[in-house]
């Protein structure tokens, strides 16, 4: 469907058109050709216990819906027909209810995905530090566009909006595990230890697996990884509270007639 266009006067009279809708780059809503409509009943049984013991875990059913989403994406690799499917029979909502929420998160994909998702951060202070160059350099060293995998099924490369680790940009993400302080070069190097199945250790978080097991661990269920004290926050994110505590620095009193208003 064409997105529609709008009439309007420049600034010197010509009539103007703005576009509505999407951009037309932006991933279809969940149409990908040879996507399962329905799962096979031996795939709904086994997904189905899943699912009920997901459920069991919020005093509402339909506040299961985002795990679930990310159970049905450990399934496929996105989020398609058979997973909106899926989630609406388990909770009672309606296709479109399901895909409402799915669509507006990015974390939910929208056609299918590589084992490793890499994300190369490209908001405004990881673009200025390098994001940009980095996702450019990463295009060119893979062969592929934003959101796009490449062929031998590896890596899906995508720019993300943030990954709210602005204190350590630039930033690149593998299946939403950081690795901080990115060059164009050491970027090279992650993705091209990933491909080889030598991917280094993240700079925070636990040894990378793969984006259906990510997402399985996203559904709450166990995360097998060992944990080597790899979480905290860093040097970076303390700084200024160790700077203040070193100049005995405290926060302003609050405005107690503020409160009351």
């Amino acid at each position: 469907m064409r997105a529609a266009q709008t009439p309007g006067a420049g600034a010197d009279g010509e009539r103007v058109f703005v576009r509505l809708g999407p951009p037309p780059e932006e991933p279809g809503q969940f149409v990908v050709e040879g996507a399962p409509q329905s799962y096979p009943p031996e795939v709904a049984a086994r997904l189905e216990v899943d699912a009920k013991e997901i459920i069991g875990r919020y005093p509402s059913p339909r506040s299961a819906l985002l795990p679930l989403l990310h159970l049905v994406q450990s399934e496929d690799g996105y989020v398609t027909p058979a997973g909106l499917e899926f989630c609406g029979e388990q909770l009672g909502l309606t296709g479109a209810e399901v895909a409402a929420v799915a669509s507006f998160y990015t974390m939910y994909r929208r056609g299918p995905t590589g084992d490793y998702l890499v994300g190369v951060c490209t908001n405004t202070l990881c673009a200025v530090m390098g994001g940009d160059a980095i996702f450019a350099s990463l295009k060119e060293h893979l062969g592929i566009g934003n959101d796009e995998t490449t062929a031998d099924g590896s890596i899906t490369l995508q720019h993300i909006e943030c990954n709210a680790a602005c204190d350590f940009a630039p930033v690149v993400m593998v299946n939403w595990e950081f690795f901080d302080n990115q060059t164009c070069a050491s970027a090279r190097e992650l993705v091209d230890g990933v491909r080889t199945g030598n991917p280094p250790a993240p700079t925070r978080g636990a040894a990378l697996c793969k984006f259906r097991q990510t997402e399985r661990i996203l559904a709450g269920f166990p995360d097998s990884r060992p944990d080597e004290g790899q979480g905290g926050a860093g040097e970076a994110t303390l700084a200024g509270l160790r700077i203040a505590k070193e100049h005995h620095m405290t926060p302003p009193e609050a405005d107690r007639a503020g409160d009351d208003r």
